[in-house]
């Protein structure tokens, strides 16, 4: 066994071993779903971090900086980063004062409605449970690609990791790991830029070769990377896309159930605003050093096939074996924290919001809980054996599903007393599909929408048009107005 492989396996120990001691403590639900709501600023921050930063950052969007995009990446960041604020002030600190189990919970008791709960359920299951997957391929391609493990052996052992502590420990042992996984594939992440841009002989040199790239025309310039060999035609074009992506990330970020969630695991509100503003400040450097590192990268290797390996070819080729043993081990790191974190999700989703646990006492519910926290990775684990990675495409499929469904209706759920409980159903429907069909029909090739039409933008404005038509053909019931 090398040096790679050692430092990845030595680093999954640890989280099992960690995973394991926390859930010894596990008693009650609370325990199980919400880490007791007793979490202070460092380790929601810890986790929110480790949830949005995943194999999809080291792997699919270093890939597409890589391929000349790190500028359309970099003017993202300010408007994305701004969706914590916005969800800690907004929605963040009144779901935690719900004190719900999980934020599809927080939805039923909001409009007092089962169909309502169940629907924001079943978006949680089709969208964390398509994350689920790529972050458990993301971590199987790095293991792979570095040890003697096949792709189908890394699959397993990945599944295994995560799923060790994360059936046993619930949310706490998540909460717990993810911190010491954010510390540690942060410092790593960071510490590699200064291998990768002295490989190109320093910033100076590198700025310079960057702006005179021909493999990359036009890669620091505002013109972008366009014309016939890239992802977009025109300049325009990608500019357009790369706004429409900030705005919804910056939704994501604000109200998506993995981000949101962590704040129903806070100690107090107090804790939940300052963790949004932490995680802003935070992210937005590590995932600047993110995107810097993949044009740097192509400077020393300009044909690396797929785009997604750039920074995994970076660890083996242009940093000391040690410093690179620790980089991918990192890697794995961010992996592995994103996958227990949407494991515990999906599994939530279905234990708690769409079972009927009305006969369950606590210690059943908690068992039932375990146990379909197992079935939802056994799950994952075959559909990802069957289907080939897509790392960045994926995700960017997935997760501003979440900015059409649940955007309009999460901040009009707090701040809006005429949203009725067919609004909402029906607003979260109606943007779920909205975006995910024309989405997918794009993804297939069998239609062409102008970037002006993106998908997102489409699903959240048929979403807000139905919340507010059908709301006003109905009436708000007592229990929603006393909610």
């Amino acid at each position: 066994m090398d040096s790679y492989a050692i430092a990845i396996a030595v680093s999954l120990v640890i989280y099992v071993l960690i995973g394991n001691w926390a859930g010894r403590r596990v008693k009650h639900l609370d325990d199980y779903f919400v880490a007791g709501r007793r979490a202070p600023t460092l380790l929601i921050v810890g986790t929110l971090i480790a949830s949005a930063i995943g194999t999809n950052s080291f792997l699919g969007d270093t890939g597409f900086a890589y391929s000349g995009y790190a500028l359309a990446l970099i003017f993202q960041l300010p408007i994305t980063i701004m969706g914590y604020i916005a969800g800690g002030l907004f929605f963040g600190r009144y779901i935690r004062r719900a004190k719900s189990m999980t934020v599809a919970e927080f939805f039923g008791n909001r409009f007092n409605s089962k169909r309502v709960r169940r629907l924001a359920a079943f978006t949680v299951i089709i969208g964390l449970g398509g994350y689920l997957m790529t972050v458990t391929q993301g971590s199987a391609l790095i293991i792979s690609q570095v040890t003697e493990f096949s792709y189908v052996g890394a699959l397993v052992a990945v599944w295994l990791g995560y799923s060790a502590f994360t059936v046993y420990a619930g949310s706490r042992g998540v909460v717990i790991t993810d911190t010491m996984m954010f510390l540690f594939f942060s410092i790593v992440g960071v510490a590699s830029l200064s291998y990768i841009v002295n490989a190109s002989g320093g910033w100076f040199d590198s700025v310079a070769q960057l702006a005179v790239f021909e493999a990359r025309p036009g890669i620091l310039g505002a013109e972008g990377f366009v014309g016939p060999d890239s992802y977009w035609a025109t300049s325009a074009d990608m500019w357009i896309w790369s706004i429409i992506i900030a705005v919804a990330w910056g939704v994501v970020f604000a109200i998506s159930p993995w981000q949101s969630s962590r704040y129903l695991m806070a100690r107090d509100e107090h804790v939940v605003v300052r963790s949004a503003c932490a995680t802003a400040f935070l992210l937005s450097a590590l995932w600047t050093v993110v995107y810097i590192s993949g044009p740097v990268i192509a400077l020393s290797n300009a044909d690396i096939d797929p785009p997604a390996n750039a920074m995994i070819w970076a660890a083996l080729n242009l940093m000391p074996v040690l410093a690179g043993s620790l980089l991918l081990a990192g890697i794995v790191s961010a992996g592995l924290s994103s996958a227990s974190t949407f494991l515990t999700l999906v599994g939530f989703a279905i234990s708690n919001d769409v079972a009927d646990k009305s006969m369950a006492d606590d210690a059943r519910r908690l068992r039932i809980s375990r146990l379909t926290i197992l079935g939802v990775g056994i799950v994952t684990l075959s559909i990802a054996l069957v289907i080939p990675p897509s790392i960045f495409w994926i995700t960017n499929f997935v997760g501003p599903i979440f900015a059409a469904s649940w955007g309009p209706i999460a901040f009009m759920s707090v701040w809006s007393k005429k949203v009725t409980e067919a609004g909402a159903f029906w607003g979260m429907a109606i943007g779920f599909f909205g975006c995910a069909v024309p989405k997918a029909l794009v993804v297939l090739g069998v239609i062409s929408l102008p970037s002006y039409l993106d998908p997102i933008l489409l699903g959240a404005f048929a979403s807000l048009i139905t919340i507010l038509l059908v709301s006003r053909a109905g009436t708000v019931s007592e229990e929603e107005k006393r909610f």
